[in-house]
């Protein structure tokens, strides 16, 4: 009983988050990188299976550039090469049997096998350089053709966010900086007050999930209080 009131309140916030974009109206358009629901392929285990382990961002919002990898032989999913490049080189995991997002086709392949568009005019995840991979090189340069940028191979790209990473990783604190404050602001008056410690955003988001611990959180006010209450 209580494994199902948790998954209907998980599915129901998740519902919420994946078509929410595309009411607030400050957005125009729906993101590219953002799938429904049943179109995305979560392939790591858990209560917060439906968040990436490192920032926390809700995996079928940003799924396009979603990677999953082995580690220590368990599947974690995460929202974008930003966040696998930070898994592997600074908390020095081992990350096997890697594997990405086609765009066409919504499925995950081999990075060995996948054709990267870099640096595109398609905004990209976690990184102010765009990546984009794709099963077919032809996909790859009807893309390139449309919205620009280079191929390369994955190496190549995961070299570029490598070596933007410290560039790309101080934008985004600056930006998790400014939505934990409103987290906080947010958390006073739209949730109950619960003292539980969280050692990650995506076990925080998990969790206001299962508790129901705030209420009419639209996405970025969940990554914000999520934000919030893994840091204080």
């Amino acid at each position: 009983m209580k494994f199902r009131f948790f998954m209907t309140g998980l599915l129901g916030v998740l519902l919420f988050c994946v078509t929410a974009y595309a009411k607030e109206p400050m957005m125009k358009h729906k993101m590219f990188q953002t799938v429904p629901l049943d179109q995305a392929q979560i392939l790591q285990k858990g209560e917060a299976k439906m968040f990436c382990p490192q920032c926390g961002m809700t995996l079928p919002m940003f799924y396009k550039t979603n990677h999953v990898a082995s580690v220590n032989g368990k599947k974690k999913q995460y929202c974008s090469i930003h966040c696998l490049v930070e898994d592997q080189e600074n908390n020095h995991n081992v990350l096997k049997n890697i594997k990405v997002v086609d765009v066409k086709s919504l499925k995950f392949i081999p990075v060995d096998k996948a054709f990267y568009v870099v640096g595109s005019d398609v905004k990209g995840t976690m990184s102010m350089v765009s990546k984009y991979a794709f099963a077919k090189e032809d996909d790859a340069k009807a893309f390139v053709k449309k919205h620009g940028g280079k191929i390369m191979n994955f190496k190549e790209a995961y070299e570029v966010a490598k070596n933007d990473f410290a560039k790309d990783t101080t934008m985004i604190s600056k930006k998790q900086e400014m939505m934990a404050k409103k987290g906080k602001m947010l958390y006073a008056k739209k949730c109950k007050a619960t003292d539980k410690k969280f050692d990650s955003v995506a076990k925080a988001k998990a969790y206001i999930a299962e508790s129901g611990l705030c209420h009419d959180l639209n996405p970025k006010q969940l990554q914000a209080i999520g934000l919030f209450l893994s840091r204080r």
